[in-house]
């Protein structure tokens, strides 16, 4: 056994260790001081799987569901599902003052998704800085919020909790209606977009921001995926507020101007893997919906918290289809070249992905008595980690609940990673002669 798992390929010994946290944690969920009352196994596995994939859909209500106890078990597996099973065990390495080997790190730049072995370390360091640095600030400032409103126990309880799900766009609350009552704060919408924002972007950027300071000797990939955030995000908040603004179901429940305009930015940021939402999202318009589905397709950064096909491989698809339309030879933008390897890898989690969504969908169509649009919308949010639903994540049955749990597995994963993890490499020793096949 020993043997076997020592031959294994960094890909399949990430699914096994990701897998057996999950179960772990199950185990711990189905424990009787873990709820207030008997839940069962598969909503305890259910729990278990949204909160190491930092997904946030929820079969039962986290805040009367579970104990503290429970509560703080799902806090523990978002925060080692969010930054990565690896980055906590090169940490615990370097803590025991043991020397990381070849072959973890390889499985932290499998887990990171990073394209080298270079500054893999110094990345991990920086990681647990960053992350536990931002959490601490951002529960200070969510304090000021909650703790006049709720009192210094639950206020800061509610504000440690929120700091940690936000920033690993993990969506768990411990209110039923997530967000919903607090959606003209400034304080709140601010503190936890910027979190999930931050945590969304991915760490190499943060990395990169830090050493380089100015924007123009930032690597492609950060210029790529700050000028990426920012132009899909205020695109998306002026496209929401202008669909929703007549909505009598959600904007039209808010009072003034300023709450709508806090609802559609919320709303237009959230779909970017966080998984909070201020508003119904089963009320929003049909034309709202189906702009998060593609906002949670996309999904966030590489080596973020964040899933999805992820911004830069969006990016990459959409300059190589331009590309092919002005017959040019390469890809080009930012006067870089962008390398074949690159489309292919975003051709290939593109195909992959969309055939496992349409393979999901196409049974829970069978199982679930559910409209189409809202078995979709649940489907591409547990792909892209999101958490959002339109309200039937609970309604689900059995083998409905188990599709999700699966959808959340691959799309934190990722298609790749499990690809080769079921894939035998080969090394391509013959070139064949080329031939045209027609397309299109």
């Amino acid at each position: 056994m020993k043997s076997k798992i020592i031959n294994m390929n960094p890909s399949q010994l990430l699914v096994l260790v990701f897998l057996f946290f999950i179960i772990f944690g199950t185990v711990l969920l189905k424990l009787p001081f873990a709820t207030t009352h008997s839940i069962s196994i598969v909503d305890a596995l259910f729990t278990a799987t949204s909160a190491m994939t930092v997904t946030g859909l929820a079969v039962v209500d986290t805040g009367t569901a579970f104990t503290i106890f429970g509560q703080l078990v799902i806090l523990l597996l978002i925060q080692v599902g969010g930054l990565g099973i690896m980055s906590f065990a090169v940490l615990i390495y370097m803590i025991l003052g043991k020397k990381v080997g070849f072959k973890e790190r390889i499985l932290v730049q499998q887990s990171l998704n990073q394209t080298s072995l270079g500054g893999i370390i110094k990345l991990v360091k920086r990681l647990f800085i960053y992350s536990f640095s931002i959490e601490i600030i951002a529960m200070m400032f969510l304090a000021i919020s909650w703790v006049p409103e709720y009192g210094w126990k639950h206020g800061m309880y509610y504000s440690f909790f929120h700091s940690i799900s936000s920033f690993n766009n993990a969506g768990f609350s411990i209110w039923p209606d997530s967000l919903m009552r607090h959606v003209g704060d400034p304080i709140v919408n601010l503190v936890i977009t910027f979190l999930f924002i931050l945590g969304g972007i991915g760490f190499t950027v943060l990395a990169d921001i830090w050493d380089k300071r100015r924007f123009k000797r930032l690597s492609l990939h950060s210029k790529m995926m700050i000028v990426g955030t920012i132009g899909i995000n205020l695109f998306a908040m002026i496209v929401i507020f202008i669909l929703e603004y007549n909505n009598p179901n959600t904007f039209g429940t808010l009072s003034s101007l300023g709450d709508k305009i806090w609802a559609a930015y919320f709303q237009a940021v959230t779909p970017r893997t966080a998984g909070f939402n201020s508003l119904d999202i089963g009320s929003l318009h049909e034309g709202t919906i189906t702009l998060m589905l593609l906002l949670m397709f996309i999904g966030a950064g590489s080596a973020s918290t964040g899933g999805g096909i992820k911004l830069t491989t969006f990016f990459v698809l959409v300059l190589s289809v331009i590309s092919f339309i002005r017959e040019k030879q390469s890809i080009t933008v930012g006067r870089k070249s962008i390398k074949e390897k690159a489309v292919f890898r975003s051709l290939a989690i593109l195909t992959i992905s969309s055939f496992f969504i349409f393979l999901a969908v196409f049974i829970l169509n069978i199982t679930e008595p559910e409209p189409f649009l809202t078995l979709l919308f649940e489907v591409i949010s547990a792909f892209g980690t999101v958490g959002l639903s339109m309200g039937i994540t609970a309604d689900l049955s059995i083998i409905g609940k188990i599709i999700i749990v699966l959808v959340m597995f691959f799309g934190k994963l990722g298609p790749l990673t499990l690809a080769f993890s079921l894939a035998t490499p080969e090394m391509e020793k013959i070139k064949y002669p080329s031939e045209d096949v027609l397309t299109g």
